[in-house]
């Protein structure tokens, strides 16, 4: 792509064509068949950059990282020369997993087996009783197997295919567009994982469309715009797409004449008074726009000069292929990602991650789960139910289980999709393209 264009002329030619969908069936079996999940795992999740940590888990030489997907534990390390790396977390004598906790630093990395000793680097540098191999000394000659990684928003990024476009290549206009919001300047508040009884698919279809906001969401109309007439849906040619909503402006079924919560609040945070837009709440998105682009710098907001006007108001949803979704709003950012159970393809593990861009001397800040300290979060692991995800990730989730089961029925064979669905057939056939091998 030229990068000599506007991000606008950019991000059209990246765009699919108008009869960009195949027609691909998405049949039941595709979310319960664990042949279909062996697939997906071959050709699909081997071949796709994906998230395993945060840059600030590395403040030094020696932070290790580890991330799960699938069978897979993936060990990523600050090395010495203050690169981050991404390792198969797997001791290369007799297969002995290195790492076992999600989170530790050391100065080399040792097996607990028969000690084994690995450099920051993955290079093998103590075997007890060297001299003691037939096939030779493995040390110089062994290392920890390495993955592509790469850093990109702030996030670590591995990918298991050693051919893979470069990251920045794979995510294309996407990268560009994201670009603007800093997010490495944000901190993640909040870092839960829930396994939900459903395949992963079931949850990505969900952030593939709007659809289902009126029905589900309905707390979302006092300040969002949820009319799909006035969304706009973009669908890029590598398989990823956005979605962007107007907020700060309540939907047209709304019949208050009042600014409702939360939205009253966020207007009192930037000194504007809601009372005075009682009957004008249509005028309150330019408003608040307006007083943003004034108060946002001194309130450490620099990164405002990088955007435009909308973007300080809306939401920008981006579901990044196969299985990221990036909700977008001009102080913070959440992941939402369901991940493959490792051995039941009716089961996932969903991640709520929420980054925020704290205020000069802010010391709390409001989380999908309510207010939070500014700081680095701990992770927490709970099965879904247990606690809440998110009021609106919960919403989500409390339709998940019903359609894993009724997936199952013989009285399923296909999605009867509305246009503004289409995002969700065109994922499906994204996938069937890796699993034939045409991507």
């Amino acid at each position: 792509m030229n990068a000599s264009l506007s991000l606008a002329e950019r991000t059209r030619q990246a765009l699919v064509g108008e009869d960009f969908l195949r027609g691909d069936p998405i049949t039941g079996d595709r979310y319960y068949s664990r042949e279909f999940m062996q697939q997906e795992w071959d050709h699909m999740w081997t071949r796709t950059w994906q998230v395993g940590a945060v840059e600030a888990q590395f403040p030094e030489a020696g932070c290790v990282v580890t991330h799960e997907i699938g069978n897979e534990s993936i060990l990523m390390v600050r090395d010495d020369e203050g690169r981050i790396r991404a390792f198969y977390n797997v001791c290369q004598h007799r297969g002995n997993r290195m790492i076992e906790c999600e989170e530790t630093k050391v100065k080399r990395l040792v097996c607990n087996y028969h000690s084994w000793c690995y450099g920051l680097n993955g290079a093998l540098l103590i075997a007890k009783d060297s001299g003691d191999f037939p096939q030779g000394n493995p040390v110089g000659k062994l290392g920890l197997k390495e993955l592509r990684c790469e850093m990109f928003g702030g996030l670590v990024w591995f990918n298991m295919d050693q051919n893979a476009k470069p990251l920045r290549e794979a995510l294309g206009v996407v990268a560009d567009q994201l670009d603007c919001y800093e997010m490495g300047k944000m901190t993640r508040v909040m870092h839960m994982t829930c396994e939900v009884n459903c395949n992963w698919k079931v949850i990505q279809d969900n952030f593939n469309e709007a659809y289902h906001v009126q029905a589900l969401h309905k707390e979302l109309a006092t300040f969002i715009d949820d009319d799909y007439q006035n969304t706009e849906f973009e669908v890029f040619q590598n398989g990823h797409s956005r979605m962007l909503m107007k907020g700060a402006l309540p939907a047209a079924g709304v019949k208050s004449k009042k600014v409702q919560a939360p939205l009253d609040s966020i207007m009192r945070h930037w000194g504007l008074d809601a009372e005075e837009f009682q009957g004008r709440t249509h005028e309150v998105r330019l408003a608040l726009q307006k007083q943003k682009r004034a108060l946002g710098a001194e309130r450490g907001y620099s990164h405002y000069a990088n955007l435009a006007d909308d973007q300080l108001t809306d939401y920008y949803h981006y579901t990044l292929f196969p299985n990221m979704s990036f909700t977008m709003a001009a102080e913070s950012y959440q992941i939402l990602r369901p991940q493959p159970h490792p051995t039941d393809p009716e089961k996932c593990l969903f991640d709520h991650w929420f980054f925020v861009r704290p205020e000069e001397g802010q010391v709390e800040v409001e989380t999908p789960v309510g207010i939070a300290p500014a700081k680095p979060a701990k992770h927490e692991v709970f099965k879904h139910g247990d606690k809440s995800i998110g009021f609106v990730a919960d919403q989500d989730l409390s339709v998940a289980i019903a359609q894993q089961r009724g997936l199952h029925s013989r009285g399923y064979t296909d999605s009867y999709l509305a246009g503004q669905e289409s995002r969700v057939r065109r994922y499906h056939e994204v996938i069937n393209d890796y699993i034939a091998g045409r991507v």
